[in-house]
């Protein structure tokens, strides 16, 4: 009798349903996760500082005051009859533009010149970021004494080719054009390194079948090299439009009292954020500081998006 050889018992087949859902939920879940630790950080100290200013602009908040009155929208509108106020705007879109718009276009110049093919170009690549790593006191003092009336390097010149002395913290306009030469200064490098970065990934094909139709530099410039660069130029434009509108550091160390919030004897040099910053610890008065900030938020809003569409219009 012959006998049949055991039956092999049949692999169970894997249990479909739990695992698997699993492995979805980790692939759905998991990026949100990895992102997660910005966002709770940016809420604790960006968004509810920023909710909570707002909350605080409804009162009339006092520096150590336990119980603060509420005022509803009384310090904006307060804010918006305030001369003070509408002055140091004034001032802070005058140096904005005075720097920004400048510092943009020199910046864009300096990159294609650090794209061509130099010598020792990484020395200049490298060194049109030391005025950024400098310390803005240094940079403060420095230009302080450069742009003084009677011993000032810039009048000196100003003499030697006939043009009278300037008192660069007494007149307005030229208050404006010194501490927006200090912003240049400091910041033209910085943006001429990504303007940079944007150039050398611009692929070369492009220049090489340009050159073979016949296209002069200039050409392949206008034609090539700015289109390619419009995402970079616009993140350029709406940095320096958020920098720009929140200046403090340079006008509160050009004054001839450095460190003064008055921004010059009549305010001539005052931004908003030296005025909030009298408002909030020389007067003492939270709320109404608070009422600045949020208004100065909302102006750097709309400049920053209307600067978006008009770079955008203009890089076409």
């Amino acid at each position: 009798m012959t006998r049949l050889p055991a039956r092999r018992p049949e692999a169970t087949a894997p249990v479909a349903g739990r695992p698997d859902r699993w492995a979805k939920l980790d692939l759905k879940v998991s990026p949100y996760v990895y992102v997660a630790p910005f966002f709770v950080v940016f809420a604790v100290v960006g968004l509810f500082p920023l909710l909570y200013t707002g909350y605080v602009s409804l009162f009339d908040w006092r520096l150590g005051d336990d119980t603060a009155k509420f005022l509803g929208a009384g310090n904006y509108g307060e804010l918006l009859a305030d001369p003070q106020f509408w002055n140091a705007l004034l001032n802070t879109v005058s140096i904005f533009l005075l720097s920004s718009v400048p510092q943009v276009v020199v910046a864009v110049a300096v990159a294609a010149l650090l794209n061509t093919n130099l010598r020792l170009r990484t020395g200049f690549r490298m060194g049109v970021l030391v005025p950024y790593v400098a310390s803005l006191v240094a940079v403060g003092i420095i230009f302080g004494n450069l742009f003084g009336v009677n011993y000032g390097l810039v009048n000196s010149l100003l003499e030697f080719v006939g043009i009278g002395r300037i008192d660069w913290q007494a007149d307005r306009l030229a208050s404006h054009i010194a501490i927006a030469t200090m912003v240049n200064w400091r910041w033209t490098g910085y943006n001429a390194l990504i303007v940079l970065a944007a150039m050398q990934a611009i692929p070369p094909e492009m220049n090489e079948a340009a050159m073979i139709d016949g296209a002069g530099p200039w050409r392949r410039f206008t034609s090539i090299t700015l289109p390619m660069l419009r995402p970079t130029i616009i993140f350029v434009v709406i940095t320096s439009t958020i920098g720009g509108l929140q200046i403090f550091t340079e006008p509160k160390l050009f004054s001839a009292m450095p460190g003064s919030d008055t921004g010059g004897s009549t305010g001539q040099f005052q931004t908003v954020t030296l005025y909030l910053y009298q408002s909030a610890f020389d007067n003492q008065r939270l709320g109404y500081a608070s009422a600045i900030a949020w208004v100065l938020f909302l102006v750097i809003v709309i400049a920053a998006v209307g600067n978006y569409f008009i770079t955008r219009r203009l890089a076409r």
